[in-house]
């Protein structure tokens, strides 16, 4: 029988090298975020209405403010404050919960409108001629993720908008005021983007939202929560989806929708739910101290 040599292979140990230390941490190391210090302000009231319809909100043009309680708008002379007409709908209706108005295009307001305190939340945006003081339009949202519709402003090309959620009545167990936003649409309400409130602010209107939204003349934005007399000045954040507290300003308004004043001033009309008043309070200047701030307009 024939043999077939076999190679023989020989394993010989092998020295390894020593594991390489781990690497150090570097000298350019990112250091923590600290959010900018938020401005603390005042603002000064300039005058006072009688207006018992004013418990959600207020708007004004030229000539004329317009209080708001959910199914009731009123509409009052700014030189006399005289009232001169009012709409009146049904109470807990078709128009629920009118959260607030904005006065557009001269003779038109235009309406945030919810279901609250009813879940599902749905919300609606409604339209009213100020002349005549008749409904004069609608377009409904239905029921969405964002949650109640509270206020609507006009920004380059569509509109933004802020939703409430709410912890506790009229709110859904698994979603709190921390999912509030604001939201931007095109003219034919198609969503474009978004961001969140940040947690400063969201502490200040918790368990609520913010019950009312404006963009200034200098192109910031500025909230109302539900009660507190605290304006909240936001900047658009340079990247990221989370809002900058820019200022918080103290002003004899509890909370709810407001409107600036019609000539551009830093001038806004708001009210006084529980003493049904009206105020027109001018806002003190409001610096961007940091670079990542951002106006909306």
């Amino acid at each position: 029988m024939k043999r077939i040599p076999v190679l023989a292979v020989l394993l010989l140990p092998v020295a390894c090298a020593a594991a390489e230390p781990p690497a150090s941490i570097p000298s350019w190391q990112v250091e923590p975020y600290e959010a900018p210090a938020i401005q603390s302000l005042s603002a000064v009231t300039l005058r006072v209405y009688d207006a018992p319809e004013a418990d959600q909100g207020v708007t004004a043009d030229a000539t004329h403010f317009y209080p708001v309680d959910n199914s009731v708008i009123g509409k009052y002379r700014i030189d006399t404050g005289e009232l001169v007409a009012r709409f009146a709908a049904p109470s807990h209706g078709l128009l629920r919960h009118m959260n607030s108005c904005k006065s557009v295009s001269g003779d038109r307001l235009r309406c945030a409108n919810s279901n609250y305190s009813l879940t599902p939340m749905g919300s609606s945006v409604e339209y009213f001629d100020t002349v005549t003081m008749s409904h004069a339009g609608t377009h409904s949202l239905g029921m969405t993720e964002e949650g109640s519709l509270t206020w609507v402003d006009d920004i380059e090309g569509g509109y933004i908008t802020g939703f409430a959620h709410y912890g506790g009545n009229g709110g859904l167990a698994f979603k709190d005021a921390t999912f509030s936003s604001v939201v931007t649409y095109t003219r034919d309400w198609q969503r474009t983007g978004g961001w969140l409130f940040p947690q400063s602010a969201i502490d200040r209107m918790a368990p609520y939202a913010a019950s009312g939204g404006a963009i200034g003349p200098d192109g910031l934005l500025y909230i109302l929560g539900h009660d507190r007399p605290e304006l909240y000045v936001l900047a658009r954040p340079a990247m990221g989806p989370v809002m900058i507290h820019v200022a918080t300003i103290t002003l004899e308004a509890e909370g709810q929708a407001f409107d600036f004043a019609a000539d551009g001033s830093r001038t806004i009309f708001a009210i006084d739910r529980r003493q049904g008043k009206v105020r027109t309070i001018a806002l003190p200047d409001v610096p961007l101290n940091d670079p990542a701030m951002r106006r909306f307009r």
